[in-house]
């Protein structure tokens, strides 16, 4: 007999039996894929050779190595496996990189496929990722802050937490800090406002006294705040730059006061600007700032702050908001994105004039940035439209001659750009309110392709769907109970001589009370009746006239106040009245 036949006999055929995986649909992301015109479109043929050998191999691989392949994408644990290809199966193997340049420059980018992220309603201007890329939080004109999560995000792709910060003022600036416990929101109050990862308040940063002259002296920004950063090495250490021309160190801890002061400088009149943008180098011992004169600032950490280490005045036109300033991950490069249609490389070791100058990227939004690629090699940033509700474009760029090498059109102006190095997946918030995620099925980790991998949603019933999506219910007339009462016939007499009969319905309503005892309730207590019997005023219910001619013999026979003058107060003679005497003669 054979093991299986044993098991069988046992009842236990089918104990340690791998459960059967729900399949997931090979061509689930083919439905996000980008279908631009333009170079977005002219995607390499490397590329589309390595898609057809891919389909053909998924249609060729036995059953059981699909669900394997299905399991592994629901585990998400990892970059998926590469298709298996081989000369077995008659398909020729693909090299990993085209021939041709532009072919691996195309495949190092992951935009072949996007995610629509649609909840706010006017231009997004914070956008922020944690650490693990799992979450993101997003600001917006619209006055309202937004979290994501693309772990429990289903294919309606809403975000489970929106919230205003600071009632009717706009988001400028968000960041996760570097352990993504917790992030900072910059708005256009005076306050930083400090959150957890769930998006519950943690702390409210002080705000200054406006009518302190010396910015020193004050325990908080005075004016509108700009842009904030993360110390890289220490997460209870943070910026902020504000329009009142300083730069504030924050302990975490402390909301009360700052633990210093960077007053920026300016030769201006008035030795004050705006600070528009602010940041830290990769090993936290410099900290950057962009002004609205045109200067970029330099100070050392470990210095007093007295004064900027280095300083270019005219780094970008006056009077233009600077939009971000980043350092490179080696630290010894700086990029700026000006309000002046342009992007800037500076190198740090040569403060005097910038690397390599690309203009002509209109800018119709200060909060406009520019960041590196994860590998250090290229620069990404966006560009207005041209004309009114004309579709934009995200620019990227070689960093050493800030050429474009890919120009991807987009639904409109690209606000703000993140690229995420873990999950290398790229986040552009467009001026529509929408936060496009870019990614490649291949290339990119979890994030976007989390909602794809749950599989089709199931087929939703009339409970779970509103009244206004359910298809709406028939009434007839009269059918509702608040109906019912009003209807005339029989049943109406004999409801209402049972209800003649019901104590509860047929009870007279109380009358009120209207003096005391009154329907055997009392209205007041007894004693204040007692006493108002006892003592009662009754003047008002004499005439007054009367009251004093009872007084009036008393007063002639014993007087109290006039009684000296008895003895020799004369009697007062009156003249007779003739108009009585003629009347009687007359008679």
């Amino acid at each position: 007999m054979s093991d299986m036949d044993v098991l069988a006999a046992m009842g236990i055929a089918g104990f340690g039996k791998k459960p059967k995986q729900r399949q997931l649909d090979p061509n689930r992301f083919e439905k996000n894929k980008r279908g631009d015109t333009g170079a977005l479109a002219s995607s390499s043929a490397a590329e589309q050779k390595e898609h057809n050998a891919s389909s053909h191999a998924d249609s060729s691989m036995p059953p059981q190595l699909k669900s394997d392949e299905a399991e592994s994408d629901t585990d998400d644990v990892g970059p998926p496996l590469p298709p298996a290809q081989g000369k077995d199966q008659g398909v020729e193997e693909e090299p990993e990189f085209g021939a041709s340049d532009d072919d691996a420059d195309d495949l190092q980018f992951p935009i072949s496929h996007e995610l629509i992220l649609k909840d706010h309603t006017k231009v997004v201007s914070a956008l922020a990722m944690d650490p693990s890329g799992a979450r993101v939080v997003s600001g917006s004109h619209d006055y309202d802050c937004k979290l994501w999560d693309f772990g429990g995000m289903d294919w309606r792709c809403k975000p489970f937490k929106t919230w205003e910060p600071a009632g009717s003022y706009y988001i400028h600036d968000a960041k996760f800090s570097n352990d993504g416990q917790q992030f900072l929101v910059i708005s256009g109050t005076t306050q930083a406002k400090l959150y957890d990862r769930d998006g519950e308040e943690l702390a409210t940063y002080i705000k200054g006294d406006p009518y302190i002259r010396d910015m020193k002296n004050t325990s908080g920004h005075v004016a509108e705040l700009t842009a904030c950063a993360w110390h890289p090495k220490d997460p209870q250490t943070f910026i902020t730059s504000s329009v009142d021309s300083t730069i504030r160190i924050w302990d975490v801890e402390n909301k009360r006061k700052q633990k210093t002061v960077i007053v920026v400088k300016s030769k201006e009149r008035g030795a004050r600007t705006k600070v528009n943008a602010c940041g830290y180098s990769p090993d936290g011992s410099l900290i950057g700032g962009a002004c609205m004169d045109g200067a970029l600032h330099m100070w050392q950490t470990k210095s007093n702050f007295v004064r900027p280490n280095m300083t270019i005045e005219g780094a970008h036109a006056k009077g233009t908001e600077t939009g971000s300033l980043v350092f490179s991950v080696d630290g010894q490069t700086v990029l700026t994105r000006g309000g002046d249609d342009t992007v800037k490389l500076w190198d740090l070791r040569s403060f005097k004039k910038p690397l390599v100058v690309r203009s002509g990227l209109a800018t119709l939004y200060p909060h406009t940035n520019a960041i590196f690629s994860p590998d250090n090699r290229y620069v990404v940033t966006g560009a207005g439209a041209t004309t009114k509700g004309g579709r934009g474009h995200l620019l990227f760029m070689k960093k050493d001659t800030l050429e474009t090498v890919k120009d991807l059109e987009v639904e409109s102006t690209p606000v703000k750009v993140y690229w995420h190095s873990k999950i290398n997946q790229i986040l552009t918030g467009l001026s529509n309110g929408q936060i496009c995620v870019l990614y490649s099925p291949d290339m990119s980790v979890n994030g976007a392709k989390l909602p794809l991998n749950k599989g089709p949603p199931r087929k939703a019933t009339i409970e779970d769907m509103s009244d206004a999506v359910a298809a709406p219910t028939i009434i007839t007339p009269h059918a509702l109970p608040m109906f019912r009462d009003s209807e005339v016939g029989r049943s109406t007499k004999r409801k209402r001589e049972k209800e003649r009969m019901d104590p509860r319905k047929s009870h007279r309503p109380e009358l009120p009370v209207t003096g005391p005892g009154r329907g055997g309730r009392v209205g007041a207590s007894a004693t204040q009746h007692v006493v108002q019997n006892l003592v009662r005023d009754t003047t008002r219910d004499e005439d007054p006239r009367e009251a004093l001619l009872k007084l009036a013999a008393t007063a002639d026979e014993n007087p109290v106040w006039t009684a000296a003058w008895r003895a020799n107060q004369p009697k007062p003679v009156f003249a007779p009245v003739e108009g009585d005497d003629e009347s009687e003669e007359k008679k």
